[in-house]
Formats: C-alpha cells, sequence, structure tokens
C-alpha cells in the first residue's frame, strides 16, 4: 500500500497549440487536466501501475473539490483537509513548432496552523491499517513549521510504514533528521544538500554519503543520463535509458518515476528491479501529455529496454 502526503497540490493543465507567440490569440488544439502537483502525480503514475493509493490532500474552493472528484473517479481514495484558499492552478503550454514547454506555475497558498494541524490528524488516521510506504514529495508550502517533514516521518514510523521523500532545501534537511527509507532526489538537490558543485558531482559519492547519513536507501535522478541507486547495504545500480526516446512532456516525470519504484517495491520487487521499472515510469510520462498520465505497457517495455550496471 502507498499513501501519498499532499501538502501542495494543484489543477495541472496542459494546453497544446500548433503555434505560441507573445500577444497572440491561441487556440488550443487539445487540453489536458488532471489533479497534479508532485504528491498527486506520483499517486495517478503508482495507482496506474496497479498499485493500492490513498492520499491526503490539502485542498480548497472549486478546484479542490474538482481534484477530490478526479482522484475518486480513478481509484484513488483521498481524504480531503478543507483549506481557506483555493487550489492553484498550473499552467503548461505545449508548442508543435517548439521543443520546450511554457509553465505558469505558481506558488501553493499559505498553509494556516488550524490547516496543518487537521492534516496531521488526518493522515494519522489514514494509516492506521495501511501498511507499506508513505511518500512524502514536493516542496513544503509556506507557513508549515520547519520540523513538519521530520513530524510526519516519526508518525510513519510510528505507525510501522516506510518513508520516501523527494524535496529539497530546508524540508529535505527536517525530514534526514527522522531516516526516512528512501531518499529520492535529483542531482542538483543532492549537490545542493551535500554542498558540492551539481556539474562535477559523481553521483555515487553523493548517494553513498545521503546514505551514510541516514541508513536506508538513496536514488539521484539525472534527467536523460539516467538514475543512480544505493541500496541500504551499499550496493549501487545505474540505470540508462534506451538512446531513441524523446519525450515532449518531462513535467512529473520525477514524480512517476517515484510512484513506479514504490508500486515495484510495495509487491517485493529488489532494488534493482525497482529502479528499472521507475526508469520506464520517468520515461513514459514523457511521451504523453499531463503530468503523471503513462501508459504502463510503455513503461514496461522502456524498462525492459534500458540498461542496468552495476556501479
Amino acid at each position: 500500500m502507498i499513501t501519498v502526503a499532499a501538502l501542495s497540490p494543484s489543477l495541472d493543465v496542459t494546453y497544446l497549440v500548433d503555434h505560441l507567440g507573445l500577444g497572440a490569440i491561441h487556440r488550443p488544439t487539445a487540453v489536458h487536466q488532471v489533479a497534479g502537483g508532485k504528491s498527486l502525480n506520483l499517486a495517478r503514475a503508482a495507482n496506474t501501475l496497479g498499485a493500492d493509493v490513498a492520499a491526503v490532500a490539502v485542498l480548497g474552493g472549486p478546484t479542490g473539490r474538482t481534484i477530490t472528484s478526479e482522484l475518486i473517479n480513478s481509484g484513488i481514495a483521498v481524504r480531503s483537509v478543507e483549506s481557506p484558499a483555493d487550489t492553484r492552478i498550473c499552467v503548461s503550454i505545449a508548442a508543435a513548432d517548439r521543443n520546450d514547454l511554457t509553465e505558469l506555475y505558481p506558488y501553493a497558498p499559505q498553509l494556516p496552523a488550524e490547516v496543518w494541524r487537521a492534516f496531521r490528524s488526518q493522515l494519522a488516521g489514514m494509516i492506521i491499517g495501511r501498511p507499506g510506504w508513505l511518500a512524502i514529495n514536493g516542496s513544503a508550502p509556506q507557513g508549515l513549521p520547519t520540523s513538519a517533514y521530520a513530524e510526519l516521518v516519526i508518525m510513519a514510523h510510528q505507525a510501522g510504514l516506510q518513508v520516501a521523500v523527494d524535496t529539497h532545501g530546508p524540508a529535505l534537511e527536517s525530514a534526514l533528521q527522522e531516516s526516512p527509507e528512501l531518499v529520492k532526489i535529483n542531482r542538483y538537490e543532492a549537490a545542493e544538500l551535500i554542498g558540492r558543485d551539481a556539474e562535477g558531482a559523481d553521483l555515487a559519492e553523493l548517494a553513498k554519503i545521503i546514505g551514510d547519513r541516514t541508513g536506508g536507501q538513496v536514488i539521484i535522478t539525472d534527467g536523460r543520463a539516467g538514475a543512480l541507486g544505493r541500496s541500504a547495504d551499499g550496493a549501487v545500480h545505474l540505470a540508462t535509458l534506451p538512446d531513441d526516446l524523446n519525450g515532449r512532456y518531462p513535467v512529473g516525470s520525477g514524480d512517476a518515476f517515484l510512484g513506479g519504484w514504490l508500486a515495484a517495491t510495495d509487491v517485493g520487487a529488489g532494488p534493482a528491479t525497482a529502479l528499472r521499472l521507475a526508469t520506464g515510469c520517468g520515461a513514459a510520462n514523457a511521451l504523453v501529455p499531463g503530468p503523471g498520465n503513462l501508459d504502463p505497457a510503455t513503461a514496461r517495455e522502456i524498462a525492459d529496454a534500458s540498461v542496468l550496471t552495476d556501479r
């Protein structure tokens, strides 16, 4: 089972257009709308792979109600924590004549203290009787105490769950104090944590430093270069993608990666097998619009074609 702590969700809207120009009227050729934010992207990807996924999410206003309905309709159990602010809407625009995305991503609304207390209460109630993993991913919204992510790790451990963390900055430092079983971050977040130059950093060295600190598993993703995973026993694997992949929609690929890893691990896959499936999920996500969307068959095909080597 996978439980997701969604403190900063969003409604993610992707517009497809033929051409993007400043000051022009655009008529989208397609519009894709999903319950988003990093946590719900992860939840959707893992659910697509057949995992038992539930979420506790801070949601407010009409946008929040839309997200709740979508999650329920997709088979993801959700406990909504009412926010006084309407949930944000994040927009991506993909033009057919460009290889990049134009993104409009407002910050998550500030989280009042009473909403944080309600969130903790709802999460504590949900994880009772739900063994498996708690996923804590995404940036911490303004208003959270510095110790917030550490508190969530403690809560999960007390309930017998393992914890996967994917965040950065003070929120990551907070969570690491309580030794989560998995830390999944990218090259730049890992380098920032250790105080190294990201471009010249050796991922295996960074993973060892972080793993020695937590005693758990560490995964460092590196975009098109693949991902490096270090098991709790010190074994290191590098997963690299086939050369012919060229996804145009990378938003949410890291979340889909983590969703794939958790879905595989939750049914007993070893670290190497889970890393390979996670790599396939991240790549499959980039092939279709809408973050956290992926075709599970395509993800498994890419996983099988990926190269896994020991370091």
